[in-house]
């Protein structure tokens, strides 16, 4: 008889993580399929939406095989397709273009702390089809012309060498040029914020909650704040901002598509995420002011991620994730 391979702490944790995302990305494509209109856009929404149950079934089945627990995540109780359409086309675009570049970037994490054949192959399998998503996403966007092209910069002449410490300055004085991949990491961040912007317009103008509604409101004020400091380096450098996005959202507001406890969730992830990219900014950016600008705005989201999980917690919304047993509390029992 073949012994049994337990799951790792950290497959356990992959896979539950995995969960809650593709029950609340289930919710969110089901009502973006219904609401799409667009031929070239349809066939994106439709994949992404067998995609995302594609994998929550296969999760069940893992949890199934392992006897444990299955996730609460979200269930058609948190989604109303027959809801007023809340966003253009556009932004159900733009959207999975984003779902999917988060996607591979998720999946591949989770396939790095895979050892157990069966994980490995499901965030495996689960990578190349967030690859394949994001492809067509970018290609109908490009088709549309709403694919907003990150800047160019001059063809370099010659390979050069750093030679002065005054490359690494940036609070005083004047400033050396932005390299690539500083241009690269603030035009993404403008790029998230926005859309996060009209993410969130969408949440404010539905939420039942006056609770919720004013925690969104703040958010989009934070966003927009981070938008305009990314926005305002990259003016100062002669480089091109991106576009907003307040047109991809309707004045719809009778009837929300989705449940309070669904959209403060989607909001605490997208600030896991933010946070998750200013790390990475921070780890490849050389001047100092972007350093400083990174690290204070994490602190600022960081806080108001804490405040959504308190009103999380108060409504019976956070779901907590799996953990150590306390073995302080067991031997008091």
């Amino acid at each position: 008889m073949d012994q049994k391979i337990n799951l790792t702490s950290a497959e356990h944790a992959q896979i539950w993580g995995a969960y809650q995302n593709a029950s609340l990305m289930t919710c969110v494509m089901k009502y973006f399929n219904e609401k799409v209109e667009d031929e070239e856009i349809k066939p994106v929404i439709q994949d992404a939406l067998s995609m995302v149950e594609s994998h929550l079934e296969k999760l069940k089945q893992l949890f199934e095989k392992e006897n444990y627990p299955l996730p609460v995540g979200f269930t058609d109780e948190d989604v109303n397709t027959d809801a007023p359409r809340l966003y253009s086309d556009n932004f159900f675009l733009q959207y999975v273009f984003q779902m999917g570049m988060l996607g591979m970037g998720a999946f591949s994490q989770a396939i790095s702390m895979s050892t157990r054949e069966d994980i490995y192959l499901f965030f495996s399998d689960g990578f190349r089809e967030y690859n394949a998503l994001h492809q067509k996403a970018s290609l109908v966007s490009l088709t549309k012309g709403l694919y907003n092209r990150p800047p160019t910069i001059p063809t370099p002449t010659e390979v050069d060498f750093v030679k002065k410490q005054s490359f690494l300055t940036g609070w005083f004085g004047e400033r050396r040029p932005l390299t690539a991949m500083e241009i690269a990491n603030l035009f993404s961040n403008i790029q998230r914020n926005s859309l996060g912007v009209a993410t969130l317009t969408g949440f404010q103008q539905v939420a039942k909650s006056k609770e919720v509604t004013k925690y969104i409101t703040r958010g989009i004020e934070i966003a927009k704040k981070h938008i305009n400091v990314f926005s305002s380096v990259l003016n100062e450098g002669n480089v091109p901002v991106p576009g907003g996005s307040d047109a991809m959202v309707t004045d719809t507001s009778q009837v929300s598509p989705f449940s309070d406890k669904l959209m403060m969730t989607h909001v605490t992830a997208m600030i896991t995420i933010g946070i998750s990219f200013y790390g990475m900014s921070i780890s490849t950016n050389i001047r100092r002011d972007l350093v400083t600008h990174y690290t204070r705005l994490s602190g600022e989201i960081a806080l108001y991620s804490e405040d959504g999980a308190n009103i999380m917690i108060d409504n019976g919304w956070l779901e907590e994730p799996p953990r150590m047993v306390d073995r302080n509390e067991l031997a008091n029992k």
